[in-house]
C-alpha cells in the first residue's frame, strides 16, 4: 500500500487548520499543518518528511511571511509545488512565486483540492494569471 502524498500547509488560524486539514484528508493526502514559515522551513530539512507541495497562508505567525516561505523552498527546489491561501489576492502578482496557484479566502474546498491536483498532475508547471 502506496503511502499519501505529504502537503506542507502552513496556516495560523486553528479553526482554518482545522478545515484544510479535513479537506486535504479527505481527498486523499496526508498533511503537516504548522502555523509558521520558521517550523515549515525546519521540517523541510528533515530526511524523513517529503512533502510534495506547499499550501501557505501569507500573514503566518512568526517573522515570516508565507511569500518568503515560498521564495525559500523555490531556490531549493526551483518546481516545488506551491498553492496561496489568503485574503491577499491582489498582493499575488508581485509576491507570489512563479508558476503558484493563488486560492482567494473565503474558498471552497474543490477550490483547494483542484489547485494542488493540478499542480501535481501538470507535466508542465501552470502559467500563472
Amino acid at each position: 500500500m502506496s503511502e499519501s502524498p505529504l502537503i506542507l500547509v502552513i496556516e495560523d488560524e486553528y479553526l482554518l487548520q482545522a478545515d484544510v486539514e479535513k479537506i486535504l484528508t479527505d481527498a486523499g493526502f496526508a498533511t503537516d499543518i504548522l502555523s509558521s514559515g520558521e517550523e515549515a522551513l525546519t521540517l523541510l530539512m528533515d530526511p524523513n518528511k517529503r512533502p510534495v507541495a506547499l499550501v501557505t497562508d501569507v500573514q503566518l505567525a512568526g517573522r515570516l511571511t508565507g511569500w518568503e516561505v515560498a521564495k525559500r523552498i523555490r531556490e531549493k527546489y526551483p518546481s516545488f509545488p506551491v498553492v496561496y491561501v489568503t485574503a491577499y489576492a491582489q498582493d499575488w502578482p508581485a509576491y507570489g512565486v512563479p508558476n503558484s496557484v493563488l486560492v482567494p479566502k473565503p474558498f471552497a474546498s474543490a477550490q483547494l483540492v483542484t489547485a494542488i491536483s493540478n499542480l501535481l498532475n501538470s507535466p508542465e508547471p501552470p502559467i500563472r494569471a
